[in-house]
């Protein structure tokens, strides 16, 4: 019998967290999708794998079965997979990178001129992502490596260095009330409906509402927007206002919008990331390297 690891993955997923909310947040899927692939895997296998309630998902005596195997296997498969797609990099001497928005700012072409320096007759193919996949591509194993904003969901099972750290700024319409002021205090836009990235995203979207940092009052989200041009669009039509890196006023200015300082929240950081399995892949280590070694100096 053939299963796909996609379902494994989803299985360990609930088996780990005990609930499907939680598990879809994490795994950045919609909670019927998830819920239909935990009843596919059930009929593939021919067991009952959960035991369901309103308390949650509880394992049945086979999926305790199948959780205590199913961690290790995947981990073996994603060495391989690793090793896999190393091997056709080397051959292809193409190092692939993913990042969301502006990657690491204006230190990226500073990160791969030093990478190509450092590697020859490599080269870098740089891989945006929409903002419904936070890793990048990193968490499915496509990208050798991401510039990612952290936090990110799934970041405690990858490495993560930071690199850069910069204040977060609002980003609203011409036309808005408060676009003529130099300064803006967050509590003053609790109340505003906000472009927000994909519900799927859990954690992701709600550190760009900042959720905890609203004192238990809950996001109006205005409408969802998958990659930046539509995040723009959004914001000058008026559907809503959002939070931003303060970078993004230089790498995405636009007629229609102006970004302002705002106070109250927590700065944002860009930081390198890798699987584990690549800390023994000196090709992906030198990526690495060379973003470490052109860090902006600490301003303290």
């Amino acid at each position: 019998m053939d299963v796909d690891t996609r379902l494994l993955r989803y299985f360990a997923a609930v088996a780990q967290e005990g609930n499907l909310t939680r598990a879809a947040r994490r795994l950045f899927v919609s909670q019927p999708a998830l819920t239909k692939q935990i009843r596919q895997l059930e009929a593939q296998l021919g067991v009952e794998l959960f035991t369901r309630s309103r308390a949650g998902m509880t394992l049945t005596e086979p999926g305790r079965a199948l959780a205590a195997g199913v961690p290790g296997l995947l981990a073996d498969w994603d060495r391989l997979l690793l090793g896999t797609r190393s091997a056709a990099a080397r051959a292809g001497r193409v190092l692939r990178v993913g990042f969301l928005a502006s990657a690491a700012n204006e230190l990226t072409p500073q990160i791969v001129a030093a990478f190509v320096r450092r590697r020859p007759g490599w080269r870098v193919d740089m891989r945006q992502a929409p903002w419904s996949d936070p890793t990048a591509g990193l968490g499915e194993g496509t990208v050798d490596a991401a510039l990612l904003r952290l936090p990110f969901p799934g970041q405690d099972q990858l490495r993560v260095e930071v690199l850069l750290t910069e204040p977060r700024c609002v980003v609203l319409a011409v036309a808005h009330p408060l676009a003529g002021r130099d300064e803006i205090p967050f509590r003053e836009l609790w109340d505003e409906p906000f472009v927000a990235a994909p519900p799927e995203t859990g954690s992701w979207q709600d550190y760009w509402l900042a959720t905890d940092e609203r004192e238990g009052r809950p996001a109006r989200i205005g409408t969802v927007t998958e990659n930046p041009d539509e995040w723009l669009s959004a914001i000058a039509n008026g559907y809503g206002i959002a939070l931003a890196p303060e970078s993004a006023a230089r790498f995405y200015p636009r007629p229609g919008i102006v970004y302002r300082p705002v106070t109250g929240v927590s700065p944002s950081s860009v930081g390198i990331a890798w699987a584990p399995a690549a800390d023994t892949d000196p090709v992906i280590q030198d990526f690495v390297r060379c973003c470490l070694d052109n860090r902006p100096p600490d301003p303290t």
